[in-house]
């Protein structure tokens, strides 16, 4: 009598889960916000659970959860604050967690409070040993030592070497440099520009940048970085894509093409408006690839908190580059 209650119980359970999951499911539209403001966002995967966090300004903080499309009921824990003064004292940007050598690491951008500009502005990284991101201690290791100011650091492994991306204040315009990785806080003194902007697609709103770039390994082993071009606050803010071959030399500018056009952006059907700032990660089978980025729900809302994360699958062309699709598709 016990044994087959416990089994009608774990059934009513099960199909209880199953119809919430289902519900979930059926409430999520691709490319519909997943929180009221997020700008910047990343997520990564670890032991069955996603890892999110975007731009806050003064803080850094993780949300914890199994469903992306259920991020809005995770709570999210504030990990880490800035000193009161300092080189990493203010505007703390662009937040990305990585899983590497057996530890967490958090790269971000800020900059001085006293001298809070383009050309105080750089990337650091903090430590963390703890088997969950969201407890431990996170231990300051600094400053990457970029040879330009800039923003927007990302970090990848290939080909049995770590690489380090940003995208660094050029004269007047902002560029993206590579440069392999000593260490998760210690990059090589070699540091190549790959790629300037050179389309006018790439130079709306006033400023001519190449910003956020994210690394994405192609079916075949082709390496891609998507990046965001233009000003945020322009509604022409959009993703570009480089790829190299899967044994370039990816410190050689050489190694790398770039899209003649934009690869995802704004779309007046969907209601989408200058997307970009993106990131990617999987399905829990791992079968299917998905984009995440930041955009607005309206013309001209330029570069604020309005700004809202959203995911949508993607999927890859039969020549093996990525197809994106529209933004809200």
């Amino acid at each position: 009598m016990t044994s087959r209650w416990l089994a009608t119980a774990h059934a009513a359970c099960l199909f209880m889960l199953l119809a919430v999951t289902a519900h979930a499911a059926a409430d999520f539209h691709a490319g519909s916000p997943l929180l009221p403001s997020g700008p910047d966002p990343w997520v990564t995967q670890r032991d069955g659970f996603y890892y999110y966090t975007h731009t806050l300004g003064d803080r850094i903080a993780l949300w914890k959860t199994r469903d992306m499309t259920r991020l809005g009921e995770a709570v999210p824990v504030v990990v880490w604050r800035p000193p009161a003064a300092g080189a990493n004292s203010a505007s703390i940007w662009a937040p990305e967690l990585h899983f590497l050598d057996g530890k967490w690491y958090l790269y971000y951008t800020a900059a001085d409070k006293a001298h809070n500009d383009d050309a105080h502005r750089h990337v650091f990284v903090l430590e963390n040993a703890s088997a969950d991101p969201t407890t431990g201690q996170w231990i300051d290791k600094g400053m990457l030592r970029t040879h330009y100011t800039g923003i927007d650091g990302t970090v990848f492994d290939h080909a049995g070497q770590r690489y380090f991306v940003y995208s660094a204040y050029v004269d007047d315009h902002s560029d993206l440099v590579i440069a392999a990785m000593r260490n998760p806080w210690t990059l090589s003194e070699r540091q190549v520009d790959i790629a300037a902007p050179t389309f006018a697609w790439e130079m709306q709103g006033g400023r001519k940048i190449l910003e956020a770039p994210e690394f994405l390994e192609g079916p075949d082993g082709r390496v891609f970085l998507t990046y965001s071009a233009s000003a945020c606050w322009s509604d022409s803010y959009a993703l570009g894509l480089l790829s190299a071959d899967a044994k370039a030399d990816l410190a050689e500018p050489s190694s790398w093409s770039k899209s003649s056009t934009p690869v995802f952006a704004t779309s007046t059907r969907n209601g989408v408006y200058a997307p970009g700032h993106n990131g990617f990660f999987k399905s829990p089978d791992g079968k299917q690839d998905w984009i995440i980025y930041h955009a607005n729900g309206g013309p001209n809302w330029k570069c604020t908190a309005r700004r809202a994360p959203r995911i949508q699958p993607f999927h890859w062309r039969s020549d093996g580059t990525p197809d994106f699709g529209e933004p809200g598709s």
